[in-house]
């Protein structure tokens, strides 16, 4: 079995980046089709035995790792997943499926996607969603 494959993303600045605010975001190097897997990968888990929270401004590629709420397991993902921004809400082209006991992850095309198209996805995060808002809104007024 395939561990990591990501030859169909490519990083480099994104499209919501501003002239003030330059950041990277994650590619598609080809067409994908919907249902498509776009990009396969591994996680490390990162130790915390204090069971205390990451600070995800601080710590933007470290990701929670399991479904507890509140959530202390903490991880970093292999190949491009973590320059995948945040797509507009019901706006995004990717979704992500996580096998939390395998530390493994799978990321789908959720519709047709043209090649040289930013990839999006809903973070599972809601307080790391949050850290967009300012973002959605610029982008609405210009």
């Amino acid at each position: 079995m395939t561990k990591v494959e990501c030859t169909n993303v490519f990083v480099k600045t994104s499209t919501f980046s501003s002239p003030d605010n330059q950041f990277d975001g994650a590619f598609a190097r080809t067409d994908i089709k919907c249902g498509e897997i776009v990009e396969i990968g591994i996680v490390r888990r990162l130790s915390n035995p204090d069971n205390k929270a990451f600070d995800g401004m601080l710590n933007p590629f470290v990701f929670t790792w399991s479904n507890d709420l509140p959530n202390y397991t903490w991880a970093f993902t292999s190949g491009c997943a973590a320059f995948y921004n945040s797509g507009l809400p019901n706006k995004t082209n990717t979704k992500m499926v996580r096998y939390f006991d395998e530390d493994r992850f799978e990321i789908y095309a959720t519709k047709d996607i043209k090649s040289g198209d930013e990839l999006t996805h809903t973070y599972k995060s809601l307080q790391w969603r949050d850290a967009f808002i300012p973002l959605y809104e610029s982008l609405v007024e210009s």
